[in-house]
């Protein structure tokens, strides 16, 4: 006899998690079904060499919106976020390092060494791009409006978000509508001269997109990314224990307010019936019965994969497969048997290597990373990001040794060939580039764990290996993610939702897709 629930919610990531709580919050009894052994999704830590434990995928946060940190009382719940005074240094060809701080004053100082003129105007970028998140923010917060029929509540969420902008000034409303067409590169030219500089905070516009910094639309990005964290070139926020640490703090806090949670479930079909969401079918033939279905997948798996398209119309199916998703990103965790010595760091400053390190000198470089991926090729020169997380965390490694996380992009989910004959060749790639600035990492690898886009879709559930359930882009952003008139969090089929990253706003390990789908969910069931 069929398993009969109030809502059962596929998928532990963290929005996963985040809307679960807020459901049992309300009176609900959610269940979550994860077909991994662990919840987490992309945000899991792992052991991946005896006695080495890394953030597998994301390792850092968001960071997470700090209502969801305050209703789930994440601190309660054993979490521990770790922020060095460093955000991120990067690193130039030519020996030179460039350090940028949580402190605006002690970053200007130490870009003076590259351009006085570009230190002067750095606080006046960060406190227009301040102001400006600050406003974004807030309208991340919100629902997308009904585009045809807006209810009242959309009509006072766009009043209040037009007067905020209105309340920017007149230099910085400007700056607002003007900034999120713009290519990225283009708006750090317009504030600095110095290409390392002016690439580290273009980077920020272009990670985990199909998107170069010349790329219009690019700095929207940036500006969904500064909605979370206003910092220039984004914080560094770590999790004492990893990544997974986050997401076992939720999926506790998800059950101390009354959230079941199975792992190691997969659910194979979502049943639909006179256009309803009636429940979900499970690889072991197990049928579960809900008065709603809340998917934390990906908007494609979830209504082209787990639902019959037959359910919905072929408009809405043939848009929907035209939803950009092609992930570019691949990882690479590292084993060290000691600290990597850089040598733009000569005097073994290991207090610069505990935020984010970049890779990717110049607007040019990067450019050229994104070019390659066009053509089904993985970048030979690609832009990195790394962190060396044992060094805030001395738990993840043994006594004296270390873990190393690289991001790496541009890695196209459709490679000329198979990703699984190339995944040597990326590893390879991404240790040769990092000891172009480190000399002596190779000698200390102990073992790589490579982890390719095709990875990201196989084991991870992530379709086409794209890490925020589809393109970040200004067509596939607010009202329009993942589709114009879908914006809601509601689907075609009656009582099936979407509360994962392929929703608004849908940028990284914030919770915010999970809390405003909780919020939209919640008004329906009691409707």
């Amino acid at each position: 006899m069929p398993d009969n629930r109030d809502i059962v919610i596929i998928g532990g990531g963290h929005n996963g998690l985040v809307t679960a709580f807020y459901l049992a919050r309300a009176g609900f009894k959610p269940l979550v079904l994860e077909r991994n052994s662990q919840v987490g999704g992309a945000a899991v830590t792992d052991e991946f060499h005896p006695g080495f434990r890394c953030s597998t995928l994301a390792h850092t946060a968001g960071p997470i919106r700090p209502d969801v940190v305050a209703d789930m009382q994440l601190e309660k719940h054993g979490l521990k976020m770790i922020t060095p005074d460093v955000c991120v240094t990067a690193l130039s060809p030519d020996g030179r390092a460039l350090s940028l701080y949580q402190d605006v004053g002690k970053s200007a100082q130490e870009i003076s060494a590259f351009s006085q003129k570009d230190a002067a105007k750095y606080p006046e970028f960060a406190q227009s791009l301040g102001k400006i998140a600050k406003v974004i923010a807030d309208a991340l917060a919100t629902t997308p409006p009904d585009i045809d029929d807006p209810s009242r509540s959309d009509l006072w969420s766009m009043l209040k978000t037009g007067r905020a902008i209105r309340k920017l000034g007149k230099k910085d409303m400007f700056r607002l509508l003007r900034w999120g067409p713009m290519a990225v590169a283009d708006l750090a030219a317009e504030y600095f001269e110095t290409e390392l500089l002016r690439a580290v905070i273009a980077a920020r516009g272009v990670f985990g997109t199909f998107l170069g910094p010349w790329s219009a639309g690019s700095t929207l990005v940036l500006l969904i990314r500064a909605a979370g964290d206003p910092h220039p070139a984004g914080s560094a926020s770590f999790a004492a224990g990893g990544m997974g640490a986050v997401t076992q703090a939720m999926a506790s806090a998800a059950k101390a307010a009354g959230v079941e949670i199975r792992t190691g479930v997969e659910v194979i079909e979502i049943h639909v019936k006179n256009g309803a969401a009636t429940g979900v079918l499970l690889s072991t033939g197990e049928e579960i019965l809900a008065r709603a279905v809340v998917s934390n997948a990906d908007p494609k798996r979830t209504l082209l994969k787990l639902t019959d398209p037959l359910h919905l119309s072929p408009d809405f199916v043939q848009k929907l497969q035209h939803y950009r998703g092609n992930g570019t990103v691949a990882k690479v965790n590292l084993a060290l048997s000691g600290l990597p010595k850089f040598t733009a760091l000569p005097n073994g400053e290991s207090a610069a290597l505990r935020g984010r390190i970049h890779i990717g000198n110049e607007i040019d470089y990067l450019e050229r990373a994104f070019d390659e991926s066009k053509y089904g090729n993985f970048s030979r020169q690609p832009y990195l990001e790394a962190t060396i997380p044992s060094l805030t965390d001395p738990t993840l490694a043994p006594e004296g040794k270390h873990v190393m996380s690289v991001y790496m992009q541009y890695a196209p989910y459709k490679l000329k060939g198979d990703w699984e004959s190339q995944r040597k060749a990326l590893g390879q790639t991404v240790v040769q580039t990092l000891a172009q600035y480190t000399p002596n990492l190779p000698e200390l690898i102990l073992t790589h764990q490579i982890i390719t886009p095709q990875d990201l879709e196989d084991k991870y559930g992530l379709t086409g290996g794209q890490i925020f359930h589809g393109e970040l882009a200004l067509d596939q952003f607010f009202t329009m993610r993942p589709l114009l008139d879908w914006a809601r969090y509601r689907t075609p089929i009656e009582n099936l939702y979407l509360c994962g990253s392929g929703t608004h706003p849908g940028a990284g390990l914030t919770g915010g897709s999970g809390a405003n789908a909780a919020r939209e969910i919640l008004r329906a069931l009691k409707s």
